[in-house]
């Protein structure tokens, strides 16, 4: 008798249930958590913004940089790029801010070099994406929500959660998912994504880690 050997897993549930701790922690984070209970004041959140600016930089140049290998490909998409909507929250959140938008962050920083290398293989590259831009059409959605509530914006400031050419973010998620588990990998190479996720996620939380250190600087 012969015993059939499991089914292998789809490469976008091993991202998300191969990632659950990191995404965890990263989320619960001081700076994130007052973030959500909406006691982050516009300092605190125009310091997020600019290191993220650097984080998207990157990424985004990187993409386009990688555009022949077939997995960075099948996900790359100009709808979700955030860079121009994270300068656009810029002029409302620090109209008069660093020249260059630039900031100094270590960890922001460490995070750009780790986008960089990640060039060298597709998957690595997935990853980050995957990471970034799904989370900003999942749980990012309900920052944008909680920032527009706590400061009465009334959609000023807010573009970066707005996708305008992706209108039904449920559907485009799953799309996004299906072209993941459509790329040929090996269990290896799904491994070796599935880590570079942790690390991605890792990444976040030394953001928030950073931006904690000033949290009684940046409470409302």
């Amino acid at each position: 008798m012969t015993i059939a050997e499991p089914l292998a897993q789809n490469l976008s549930a091993a991202m998300r249930e191969g990632s659950q701790l990191e995404h965890q922690e990263a989320e619960h984070s001081v700076f994130m958590s007052e973030l959500l209970a909406g006691r982050v004041n516009e300092t605190g959140y125009a310091d997020y913004l600019l290191r993220l600016r650097v984080v998207y930089a990157a990424m985004e140049a990187t993409v386009r940089d990688h555009l022949d290998d077939p997995a960075v490909a099948a996900v790359h998409d100009t709808a979700l790029e955030r860079l121009a909507a994270i300068d656009a929250d810029l002029e409302h959140w620090a109209p008069h801010g660093t020249p260059g938008r630039e900031v100094d962050s270590p960890a922001a920083a460490t995070y750009r070099q780790r986008l960089e290398a990640a060039g060298e293989w597709g998957g690595l590259l997935v990853a980050h994406h995957y990471t970034r831009y799904l989370g900003d059409l999942s749980g990012g959605q309900a920052i944008g929500r909680i920032l527009d509530r706590t400061f009465e914006l009334d959609g000023a400031g807010t573009s970066f959660y707005a996708f305008p050419e992706i209108p039904k973010p449920k559907p485009y998620k799953d799309a996004y998912r299906a072209r993941l588990d459509a790329l040929e990998l090996s269990p290896q190479d799904v491994a070796r994504v599935v880590d570079e996720v942790k690390v991605a996620f890792r990444l976040n939380q030394a953001l928030f880690t950073e931006l904690g250190q000033n949290i009684d600087g940046y409470r409302r």
